[in-house]
């Protein structure tokens, strides 16, 4: 059965969201099991999972709406503040950076690093339909926007963000969920310059020793051989589930010392598959 089309006409404002209200069902909800149903205003009733990034960036303040509004997530603003401290502790200036945004969506950090004084950012997605929100919702936060797949990066997309040279990588609630892969990861970490900047955030899942997607095993890697020096390792609330109880994440902020070594990442997949 075909997919009925959200209506991308009207503004997510004037529709009703309705979250799950029966506190077994919602509590038993696993984060990328979690969904919302959407009553349009004809009267039909759409049930989304949150993860159905492209359905939801198609309405304009969808996004917004339910993660932001609903769910009071707090890591865009968490992400810049933490980096913006490091910064200033370093003595480095953002307007020094050139950011590549990982995991984009439709800009909502890439926004927050505007605001902080970046002024060159890229962003990078694998949906489509994220760089149409983005440059629809901020069509001036990003100085250019790559629709790619950094597990197997296309020749223009791979050029592109080469040639952009990037001095920091942000990748803000996209890792550990199969939208970001640890390969993906490895990849834009390779595009960065020396001593490059990183800000982040994981799940505290995926951080743990049973991990399934491999996050937690390249990071430690990547620690203990030297190629990530982390200076700042925050633990936060990154928004309320379903059920209202709070989702927290570890947001770091480190820096660039080596590359990932490929034996690295073959160990990685090998154990995670």
């Amino acid at each position: 059965m075909s997919t009925p089309a959200l209506n991308v006409h009207v503004h997510a404002d004037d529709l009703e969201i309705r979250l799950p209200q029966a506190e077994a069902l919602a509590s038993a909800l696993d984060q990328d099991q979690e969904w919302c149903e959407v009553v349009h205003d004809d009267g039909t009733v759409e049930r989304l999972r949150f993860h159905d990034y492209d359905r939801i960036f198609t309405v304009p303040g969808l996004y917004e709406r339910l993660f932001y509004t609903e769910l009071e997530c707090s890591s865009p603003t968490v992400v810049r503040g933490l980096l913006e401290d490091a910064l200033r502790t370093d003595g480095a200036e953002p307007a020094d950076l050139r950011v590549l945004d990982l995991g984009a969506g439709n800009g909502m950090v890439a926004e927050e690093l505007r605001a902080m004084g970046a002024d060159a950012i890229i962003g990078a997605d694998i949906l489509h339909e994220a760089k149409m929100a983005a440059e629809r919702d901020r069509p001036a936060v990003y100085d250019g926007y790559q629709v790619c797949d950094l597990t197997a990066p296309d020749p223009v997309a791979d050029e592109a963000l080469r040639s952009f040279a990037p001095t920091c990588l942000t990748t803000v609630a996209a890792l550990g969920f199969g939208d970001i892969p640890p390969r993906a990861f490895a990849t834009a970490f390779e595009y960065l310059a020396d001593d490059a900047w990183i800000a982040m955030t994981i799940k505290d899942d995926f951080i743990s020793d049973d991990d399934p997607s491999g996050f937690s095993r390249l990071i430690k890697r990547m620690n203990d051989e030297g190629a990530l020096e982390v200076s700042v390792d925050h633990r936060y609330q990154h928004r309320l589930a379903v059920s209202g109880e709070p989702l927290h994440y570890h947001a770091y902020v480190a820096r660039k010392r080596a590359e990932i070594a490929p034996s690295w990442l073959r160990d990685v997949e090998a154990a995670a598959a």
